[in-house]
């Protein structure tokens, strides 16, 4: 897997991929794509392939992200989750467990995680995360 990746989080993906799509998000995105470093993980993969709407949509959406580097979700993933939660609960925070998962699997791989959701914000402010809010314009 090449340095510097960026898992781009489902929030950002629906805001690129909607009609009409978000412009500059689809910008951002697109040139991540071209520098080959977009990044995708199952809970991602889960929470956008079960939007879609016909059977086309989702062949078409699957055969795109099956060309993304994959961040594998494996024991030491779930275990930081849970770890990570616990901590921002310690905190005063309770984030949904899709974003405490998500948010481990780019810790686990040192990435950038590019999202539209203050969920991330907040883990970042308490964690190591690194992220990249895109704002909804």
């Amino acid at each position: 897997m090449p340095r510097s990746l960026v898992l781009v989080d489902t929030s950002a993906w629906i805001l690129a991929l909607r009609r009409p799509g978000n412009a500059t998000v689809s910008s951002r995105i697109d040139g991540l794509l071209e520098q080959d470093v977009v990044a995708t993980a199952a809970p991602i993969r889960l929470e956008l392939l079960t939007g879609t709407r016909t059977e086309q949509e989702y062949q078409r959406l699957q055969e795109r992200l099956s060309g993304l580097h994959e961040v594998p979700i494996v024991p030491s993933t779930w275990s930081r989750a849970a770890k990570l939660g616990f901590d921002l609960r310690r905190n005063g925070l309770t984030i949904p467990h899709m974003d405490l998962l998500i948010a481990s699997a780019a810790l686990s791989i040192s990435a950038t995680l590019l999202h539209a959701d203050s969920d991330f914000e907040r883990i970042a402010a308490h964690s190591d995360l690194v992220v990249e809010s895109i704002e909804a314009v």
